[in-house]
């Protein structure tokens, strides 16, 4: 990442500040980390505001600083308490740029920022909920801020009809994800073998898989398309954790009346996702509602794994329907059944030849590098009135 040029009336080197509600492993918080390093590659001040999570050691290791508060809360008090203390930061460390994800989080930045002098930018990752009050009042400071960053063109399209943004304030950044961890070529044969024997899976048997962090309650329509589809050979592996002990309990229940038994899998969580999506002769998306960006979707691609996906928000962003992926109707089982169908009867030859299609539009399309080097462009927009330069266009 290019260096920054100091400017501004102290001669400072420009600090940024990003606000999220917390650590937590997702692409919220990965994204931010991701930035946050390059923040401080390029020569700035990285600073992060959140509630904490597993994840701070990765930010504190990528040299920024993190400061821990409440942000994660919906509690209007704590909310206005964070916002307090953000502007107290944003003064004493010099911040020009607050950059925040998340409603709550957005609406305690906006006012810090107001207070501090520092712009303002924020990122729509999702469609957020509206039901309540106090929830679009959050959401609304969302929309408030001097650039609007969305994940995708759906969400970029519902945030310019839903709010009063004007296109010129809006920047499509798209999520990147980590190349050199997503890499087949890096995946020794012992850690496929090793998750292989801790899944007992059996030999010669294709392997669907599908991933997620948010529990299995919304997978009624993945179930009932394999059921349709139980004349053939193949082991579904459901990977990540459910929290909620009664979904995953109702969950197992459909699995047996549905007579997946022996073709259905809850993992849990796994540690070693790669390795997990190498197991994989198809991935299956089968979300039942529209999300602005599935990493599930773009991992698997990256690893050469094609995708049989429900084609919900931004979805058609992510692929090439008919190369690297099977794009069905959502909520419609006899579709989807139909393209797991076909996937399953392709010849090992015929999926990896669609693998490599699908890994080199990955490749091309969703680095982080690109993201990170996109959001500073954004950063340095609101930072050459302020005389700084920061990223690519520091000499």
């Amino acid at each position: 990442m290019s260096s920054i040029r100091s400017g501004g009336l102290k001669g400072r080197a420009p600090a940024v500040l990003q606000v999220l509600p917390n650590l937590e492993p997702g692409g919220s918080a990965r994204s931010a980390i991701d930035i946050a390093r390059a923040v401080a590659e390029a020569g700035a001040v990285s600073l992060v505001a959140s509630a904490g999570g597993p994840l701070a050691r990765d930010l504190l290791r990528g040299g920024a600083k993190l400061i821990e508060l409440p942000l994660a809360s919906r509690n209007p008090f704590l909310l206005r308490r964070a916002a307090r203390r953000l502007a107290r930061v944003i003064r004493a460390e010099g911040v020009q740029v607050v950059h925040a994800r998340g409603p709550g989080a957005s609406w305690s930045a906006r006012r810090a920022a107001g207070q501090g002098g520092a712009h303002f930018l924020t990122t729509f990752e999702t469609v957020y909920d509206r039901s309540g009050a106090l929830q679009r009042r959050y959401t609304a400071a969302m929309a408030k801020a001097d650039r609007v960053i969305a994940v995708s063109q759906f969400l970029a399209d519902h945030v310019r009809e839903t709010y009063p943004v004007e296109a010129g304030r809006i920047r499509l950044i798209r999520r990147g994800i980590d190349l050199s961890y997503f890499d087949p070529d890096q995946i020794r044969p012992e850690r496929m073998v090793q998750l292989a024997r801790r899944w007992n899976l059996p030999d010669g048997v294709p392997v669907l898989m599908t991933a997620g962090r948010r529990g299995w309650s919304s997978n009624g329509t993945l179930l009932e398309a394999l059921a349709r589809v139980k004349e053939q050979p193949f082991r579904c592996l459901l990977v990540g954790a459910d929290e909620d002990l009664a979904s995953r309990r109702e969950l197992e229940r459909s699995i047996r009346e549905l007579g997946l038994a022996e073709r259905v899998q809850l993992t849990g969580d796994c540690a070693d996702m790669p390795a997990a999506y190498m197991l994989a002769d198809v991935v299956v998306s089968a979300s039942s509602e529209p999300e602005a960006f599935l990493h599930v979707i773009t991992e698997a691609h990256a690893m050469g794994r094609p995708v049989v996906t429900t084609n919900h928000g931004g979805v058609e962003e992510q692929v090439v329907r008919g190369r690297t992926a099977w794009v069905t109707p959502p909520g419609e089982p006899d579709a989807l059944a139909a393209a797991i169908a076909e996937a399953l009867a392709l010849t090992p030859e015929q999926r990896f030849a669609l693998g490599q299609i699908a890994k080199s539009h990955a490749r091309e399309s969703f680095g982080k590098e690109r993201m990170c080097a996109q959001t500073l462009g954004v950063y340095q927009e609101l930072l050459r009135a302020d005389a700084y330069a920061l990223g690519p266009q520091a000499a």
